[in-house]
């Protein structure tokens, strides 16, 4: 049964004057015409009533990539999701979390309604960004992103850090991917996926998630057939995943060292 979150409210504008930026300076990219768009969709942002706290946390600053995940700058949370930039190439490094308990069923999320890209859809576990941090920039077997995943377990579904070090989870590959929310917010993606299994304490942030659940993987394709039909909605990364991958990983919970691959990016 989903178990529901107190609905979160959307408080007011924020109002952002940008920030610090360090896009990498990438082929065919024109740093005046970048500028123009990107001023032209901060006016629109700006003019766009957002929840207050999702709108603080869009001055993160998350790790710019080129197509083959190599680190190249530097750019707000805000600058990474608007689609003015993503149409020009502006890519960022994600992950997406895939947790599952000891009856391995598969714990999912409906995202909250004061989320700013795909607001109110039906998703996997967690899904977030690494920052431009030392702790979370280290890119040995992706321990930076493994972190990064650690510590938004905590805040999304209020699970302690402890109970999920970054040692215990699989990092399986990676997928490439781009998608529009609206006219305005989007999401262009190189999403590291990882694995857990273990029983965790789950103590949802009602500003981060609607809803929750463990289903086993029937219930996971009744939902998807919903999606189908229009019922629902699906975040489109995790769509993907579903479609391409995720029952035969699932499958094989005890053996996913087989599809362990570091060097392929799926381009999805």
């Amino acid at each position: 049964m989903w178990r529901s979150v107190a609905r979160a409210q959307r408080i007011g504008r924020a109002a952002w004057r940008g920030g610090p930026q360090a896009w990498g300076r990438g082929p065919g990219v024109d740093l005046a015409e970048r500028g123009r768009l990107r001023a032209a969709g901060m006016q629109e942002a700006d003019a766009q009533e957002l929840d207050a706290r999702q709108a603080q946390l869009l001055s993160e600053m998350c790790i710019v990539v080129d197509a083959d995940d190599r680190r190249v700058g530097a750019d707000t949370k805000r600058n990474c999701h608007l689609n003015a930039n993503i149409d020009r190439g502006l890519l960022h490094r994600a992950f997406s979390v895939f947790l599952f308990d000891a009856d391995d069923r598969l714990l999912l999320q409906q995202r909250s309604d004061a989320k700013i890209t795909f607001p109110g859809c039906f998703t996997n576990s967690c899904c977030s960004h690494p920052l431009s941090t030392p702790r979370e920039l280290d890119e040995a077997e992706a321990i930076g992103v493994r972190r990064a995943a650690q510590r938004r377990l905590e805040a999304e579904l209020g699970i302690p850090m402890e109970e999920v070090p970054p040692e215990d989870m699989s990092y399986l590959t990676r997928i490439h991917y781009k998608a529009q929310s609206d006219g305005l917010w989007g999401e262009h993606e190189i999403d590291y996926i990882l694995f857990l299994r273990k029983s965790v304490t789950v103590n949802p942030d009602p500003n981060e998630i609607k809803s929750h659940c463990y289903v086993t993987k029937e219930e996971l394709k009744a939902l998807l057939k919903k999606a189908a039909c229009g019922e629902i909605k699906l975040t489109p990364w995790f769509q993907i995943i579903a479609d391409a991958f995720l029952f035969k990983w699932w499958d094989n919970l005890d053996h996913l060292d087989q599809f362990v691959d570091h060097k392929k990016i799926h381009r999805m």
